[in-house]
């Protein structure tokens, strides 16, 4: 064979080893993006504890700063005290001119119930225990109201629900705060845990109790979990409700079909303490399913 045609063959043969080759790999990356349970769209998640006031008042003092590290009961901010503190005293009188009364009328119950017939008619000796009770009941009213006095003075100081980090502070001493609306959030600092968005055709893969590597941006050491749990239902963008109530059905429909993305809650089963976690950063997860599932 002449040397020419052997080097053309050999170029011919080299050229179609390269691009089976690259066929190959194409094949192999395909079939790991489409098979292979792992996402690139995973999202960290916290409970995120809302802390309002109990009572409406005046923010006198704030006990803490943006970003603090608090302790379930450590103290976040006062509500100003003096108005609960004269309702306590308001309270604290009303209850000790109801006891007055009560034994008062009490006294009398037993004297005129000693007293015979002769002396005293049946009809005053039952008005008398009447008057004896109603006196005993606005005694029971008296101290209810003193101890919601005492609760209202109580929950003037805010205290931490868990413990966590304060996040976003934005109320300052003299701010309002109005009863029941949210003033300040606090991450709870044991609550973190991983949202994983995967595409429905591989919800197939994953299973409860899969082993999971998380793989954080901002950190090259991963962290392990396993999955929780699969969300059950997503928002269909399609089918709205119209303004007669019927189903308002979206009338363009996309032959290229793109897989939805459904949540599955990943459990982190250690956080290294000289890791620093926060709610909505991004991560990679690679599941790895357990053996015989």
């Amino acid at each position: 064979m002449k040397p020419g045609r052997l080097k053309t063959l050999s170029r011919i043969a080299v050229t179609l080893i390269i691009f089976s080759a690259a066929i190959l790999t194409s094949i192999a990356l395909w079939q790991r993006y489409m098979n292979s349970p792992w996402t690139r769209d995973g999202r960290v998640r916290a409970d995120i504890i809302k802390v309002a006031a109990d009572v409406s008042g005046m923010v006198a003092s704030m006990a803490v700063h943006d970003n603090q590290l608090v302790h379930k009961g450590d103290l976040l901010f006062t509500i100003d005290q003096k108005r609960y503190r004269l309702a306590l005293d308001q309270a604290s009188a009303r209850l000790t001119a109801s006891k007055a009364t009560m034994i008062m009328r009490g006294q009398e119950f037993k004297r005129r119930a000693q007293l015979g017939g002769e002396v005293i008619s049946n009809e005053n000796r039952e008005n008398s225990r009447a008057q004896a009770d109603a006196a005993e009941a606005l005694y029971r009213e008296a101290l209810a109201a003193c101890d919601v006095a005492k609760l209202n003075l109580q929950r003037t100081e805010v205290r931490a629900p868990v413990d966590g980090y304060i996040t976003n502070l934005s109320i300052h001493a003299g701010d309002f705060a109005t009863a029941g609306i949210p003033k300040l959030a606090v991450v709870d600092k044991n609550s973190f845990w991983v949202y994983g968005y995967f595409e429905e055709n591989k919800l197939r893969l994953l299973h409860p109790e899969d082993p999971v590597e998380i793989r954080l941006m901002s950190s090259d050491t991963p962290l392990h979990g396993h999955i929780e749990s699969l969300a059950r239902g997503i928002t269909d963008r399609d089918n709205p409700t119209g303004n007669e109530l019927l189903a308002d059905v979206n009338p363009v429909f996309n032959w290229v079909r793109l897989a939805q993305r459904v949540p599955v809650r990943v459990r982190i089963d250690r956080i290294p303490e000289n890791m620093p976690l926060a709610a909505g950063m991004t991560c990679t997860i690679i599941v790895k399913p357990a053996q015989g599932s």
